[in-house]
């Protein structure tokens, strides 16, 4: 039988009962946890999103509301009114575990049918069935505690950019499709047909035209969307906390985001995050790192063995080096034994995933021999040189990388050490290390389209003192961009803009947009720079992204309510679908099978 909710209100959360509440007469809501059959005495678990209270039922008080407990089952809706009353059992385990509620009136107000999975935190049922039913997955305390402190981050969020003087101002999901690096999804129109619409991949267009505006200081928590490969700390469609501020250089929007991190890990977590925030410049970052989002939490930095290789007797090496690139290595300290031979060769072919050619090793054993991969090649002078660049001492693993393109190089090292650092357990836990990568190049070499791009977008500004070899020198030239950095994830991405016509149209052409096309894509933005534009610079922090790396977690999926998986589609709605034809005609659409 279901029960109406009239004449009776919650008055109470279920996890905020305590053992001053003793006494009081409450009405509470929820979920049933799990019910235990005593004979004369029943116990209900009844969960809500606060957490926990036991309900207690007594066959001798009343016999009607004690069949209603009996009957109840997991997952079952219920409504309970009663008396606070401390427990002669008391459970350490949960807030509430010093009282629990003796019963007079109990309503069922849905029943249930036995879940795919149980309702329980680290649930071991396949990701994939609990998205299937993610509106269960969700009742789920370890997943109900995420979204609540996702909240908690949404909220300080706009606190802290209101008080710091922003305007929340929010720009159309329906956009103009222009070229920002990934693939745009697509919205068809129905009035204009042979035209689209696309969803933003970010608001960055429409929050420089509100610097010419004169609002002077934009705030928006904004949806983005980019059609690009998924992997753990990426969807197709994510929040940003998107900022721009006119009459501002670097530092002082890098004062705005380390203050607003500073905040919300206080006010969200009670940690003091110490300010300010190291800086590496991007060479110095990829040189140490092998990559521009370093996990700085664990050693294992590369050393350059160029010098020491260029005139040696193994061409693997010297011909990298005089080829114009480089060899460099990381030496895994302590890792004789759980580096073994079959290790190594896994590593080899993970290098290979990554562009290199191979992978070369030395193993130091722990009585002070040698087996390496190179050593016949080498002098004794030359293997002695390698290791003590190298640092390595007994017991240690070093791993080398040679070619002639340092991307290469970096790419597989960089990716190399934070493989090693996960097979050896060394990165440390709860630990919050930030920083700030500057000093961006400003073209990127395309291998495919045999060009240079930007490396962040057309609208970044290169640095004063690259503007003399702008055409000359492109692969010198670097740009007044950051990317703020945590544990190995880019957070944020952000520069000073180009607010001068000619300038922008210049970089237009370097990157082979000619001024027909550049107008074309972007003329409402280059008219706009024509009536007094301000200088400007911003910053989009990703607010999944950081709520993922404040709980731990190891995937937005973690963090997001209702997240896509791998191939972009969602198992509990069956997104993406098929459109029927009716529906294709109405919007001049045909599709190719």
């Amino acid at each position: 039988m279901i029960d109406l909710m009239s004449g009776m209100k919650r008055t109470r959360y279920c996890g905020e009962i305590r053992l001053a509440d003793a006494g009081q007469e409450l009405v509470v809501a929820g979920w049933v946890q799990r019910q235990r059959d005593l004979g004369s005495l029943i116990f209900i678990d009844l969960r809500d999103r606060t957490g926990i209270v036991q309900l207690a039922f007594d066959e001798q008080t009343d016999r009607a509301v004690f069949d209603k407990a009996f009957s109840a089952r997991n997952e079952y809706v219920l409504m309970a009114k009663g008396i606070v009353r401390e427990r002669s059992a008391k459970n350490p385990d949960i807030s509430t575990g010093e009282i629990e509620i003796e019963v007079k009136e109990l309503k069922v107000l849905a029943k249930s049918d036995t879940p795919p999975f149980e309702i329980i935190e680290n649930c071991p049922t396949a990701e994939l069935t609990r998205l299937k039913y993610r509106y269960l997955d969700l009742r789920r305390p370890d997943l109900q505690k995420n979204i609540l402190l996702r909240h908690k981050v949404f909220r300080t969020t706009l606190d802290y950019f209101d008080e710091n003087g922003f305007i929340n101002i929010e720009t159309p999901i329906m956009v103009r499709s222009t070229p920002e690096g990934a693939r745009d999804y697509l919205v068809p129109s129905r009035i204009h047909k042979g035209s689209f619409y696309a969803l933003p991949q970010s608001p960055q267009l429409y929050k420089q035209l509100s610097m010419v505006a004169g609002f002077d200081r934009y705030i928006q928590i904004a949806r983005c969307f980019r059609d690009e490969d998924l992997r753990a700390d990426r969807q197709p469609e994510f929040t940003q906390i998107d900022l721009e501020m006119s009459f501002v250089d670097i530092e002082d929007v890098i004062a705005i985001g380390e203050g607003f991190i500073q905040r919300i890990y206080k006010d969200v977590l009670g940690i003091d995050i110490p300010l300010p925030m190291p800086r590496l410049t991007f060479k110095e970052s990829m040189e140490r790192f092998g990559t521009d989002k370093p996990d700085t939490r664990y050693a294992m930095e590369l050393f350059d063995l160029s010098d020491t290789a260029r005139g040696c007797g193994f061409a693997v090496f010297s011909d990298a080096v005089q080829s114009g690139g480089s060899v460099r290595g990381i030496t895994a300290k302590g890792a004789f034994s759980a580096l073994t031979r079959k290790e190594i060769d896994k590593l080899t072919e993970s290098a290979k995933g990554m562009g290199a050619k191979g992978l070369a090793w030395a193993r130091l054993n722990p009585d002070g021999t040698v087996s390496s991969s190179f050593a016949k090649f080498l002098t004794d002078d030359e293997n002695k040189a390698l290791l003590e660049k190298a640092g390595a001492e007994a017991g240690d693993v070093v791993l080398i990388v040679g070619d002639v393109k340092n991307s290469v190089v970096f790419t597989a090292l960089g990716s190399l050490r934070q493989e090693i650092a996960r097979k050896l357990d060394i990165i440390p836990k709860d630990q919050f290390n930030f920083l700030w990568i500057t000093e961006f190049p400003f073209f990127d070499w395309d291998e495919d389209a045999g060009q240079f791009v930007a490396m962040h977008h057309p609208f970044t500004s290169p640095m004063d003192e690259c503007l003399p070899y702008l055409e000359t020198d492109k692969a010198s030239v670097r740009a007044k961009a950051y990317d703020m950095v945590l544990n190995g994830i880019e957070l944020s991405s952000g520069s000073i803009r180009i607010t001068n016509p000619e300038l922008q149209n210049r970089i237009f052409n370097l990157l082979g947009l000619s001024d027909e096309e550049a107008y074309q894509k972007f003329g409402f933005l280059l008219d706009a720079f024509r009536y007094g534009a301000p200088p400007h610079g911003g910053m989009g922090l990703g607010l999944d992204r950081l709520v993922m790396q404040m709980l731990g977690a190891e995937s937005l999926r973690d963090v997001v309510a209702f997240p896509k998986v791998q191939n972009a589609s969602e198992p509990m709605t069956n997104c993406p679908a098929e459109i029927d034809n009716a529906q294709l005609q109405y919007l001049g659409i045909a599709t190719i099978q």
